[in-house]
C-alpha cells in the first residue's frame, strides 16, 4: 500500500528509517550495489523526500504501528 513519508530517524544501528504516515517505519539504506539511495546521506535530500510515497508491506499485512512512533509522541 502506498504511504507518504512524514519524517526520518536513525535506528539503533545508525541506519535511516523513513517514518510513514500510517505509523510504520521502513529502512531506506544506501548500500550499493544492492540499494542505491544516495538521497539518504544528507539532511537536505532526506527533507526533499518528505511527502513522497513508499510502498508499505506492513500495512498490507495489517501490522500495528511501529515502536518509533511511541518514542516520537513522548
Amino acid at each position: 500500500m502506498p504511504r507518504r513519508i512524514i519524517g526520518f530517524h536513525l535506528d539503533d544501528e545508525g541506519h535511516w528509517v523513513a517514518e510513514l504516515a500510517c505509523g510504520h517505519g521502513q529502512h531506506v539504506r544506501h548500500d550499493p550495489p544492492w540499494q542505491s539511495r544516495p538521497w539518504t546521506q544528507s539532511a537536505q535530500t532526506r527533507e526533499a523526500r518528505i511527502g513522497s510515497v513508499l510502498y508499505c508491506r506492513k500495512c498490507e499485512r495489517g501490522e500495528p504501528a511501529d515502536a518509533w512512533q511511541e518514542r516520537v509522541e513522548q
